[in-house]
């Protein structure tokens, strides 16, 4: 049955792509989260899921994968079969739980792109592992800080409670895993696995399922979400999506009170409040 419906779901589906194997006995931004979770249907399972965000901070799925288990062979078909639709490119971020099946299946075929890890899972491992819950609020800071500095301020505190989970973030987890300011890609504002848990928490009764039962529900919602999108879409008219627009108009005012010097084409010194630093239009940095 599988084949016959995954033939229709492509007929009827200009653009989607299904691939079906078995035993030898039978436009968004580039951070995608992966991660699986359990069927409970008969023959159990696990359903791979693969999703980005789009402009507008809207989960974006991209790729859904029936496996028998979470190990290294089914991401590593899972993966293979994503790469056919996302190639392997050095702008692309990976971002799951610190599972290490994952981590070696994702510098294997995907080895230009950035993988990092969910900082609600590092949080949760913390919590678990030292007891220590008063010092989370300075974990979130640092985790979400833009600058060094800012982190390094967040990190000391932590070292002067707990030295124990100071040396576990950088040593154990790596600092640039789970923080904005070290990670070395572009993560933007996608920090955790959040957007496939909000795909769970929609499928939570259809796991309960027949896999085909499933996969039409799953194309029943993913067809219902773009036809939204695309009403919603074909109503803006300014040069941005409604909400950047939203988040830039309070950015501007902030910019306007920000004295700055043109030093050269590209180069200027900007201050205000409690930033003092260097900006690089053509690079799009600041040493601050």
């Amino acid at each position: 049955m599988l084949p016959s419906y995954c033939y229709m779901l492509e007929k009827a589906n200009l653009g989607t792509v299904t691939h079906i194997e078995v035993d030898m006995d039978s436009r968004f931004k580039k951070v995608v989260d992966i991660d699986g979770t359990f069927l409970k249907v008969l023959y159990k399972g696990v359903l791979l899921i693969a999703t980005a965000q789009d402009g507008n901070s809207k989960c974006y799925p991209i790729a859904w994968g029936i496996v028998d288990s979470e190990n290294e062979d089914s991401w590593t078909w899972f993966l293979t079969r994503l790469k056919e639709v996302i190639g392997d490119t050095d702008d692309l971020v990976f971002v799951s739980n610190r599972a290490q099946s994952v981590k070696n299946v994702v510098s294997t075929i995907y080895n230009n792109a950035q993988h990092g890890t969910c900082a609600w899972h590092v949080a949760h491992n913390v919590k678990n592992k030292f007891k220590y819950g008063d010092i989370m609020g300075s974990y979130w800071k640092a985790m979400i800080a833009y600058r060094v500095e800012e982190f390094n301020g967040y990190m000391m505190k932590i070292s002067q409670i707990y030295s124990r989970v100071s040396e576990y973030l950088e040593n154990q987890v790596g600092f640039e895993k789970w923080s904005r300011c070290h990670f070395l890609g572009l993560r933007y504002n996608i920090m955790t696995t959040n957007m496939v848990e909000s795909l769970n928490s929609i499928l939570i009764n259809a796991r309960e399922f027949p896999y085909i039962v499933l996969l039409n529900v799953i194309q029943a919602k993913m067809s219902k979400w773009w036809n939204k999108r695309r009403e919603i879409g074909m109503g803006v008219t300014s040069p941005l999506i409604l909400k950047r627009e939203d988040e830039l108009k309070p950015r501007f005012v902030i910019a306007n009170n920000l004295l700055t010097m043109q030093l050269n084409n590209v180069t200027h010194h900007v201050r205000g409040g409690a930033l003092d630093g260097l900006v690089n239009t053509l690079n799009s940095t600041c040493s601050c």
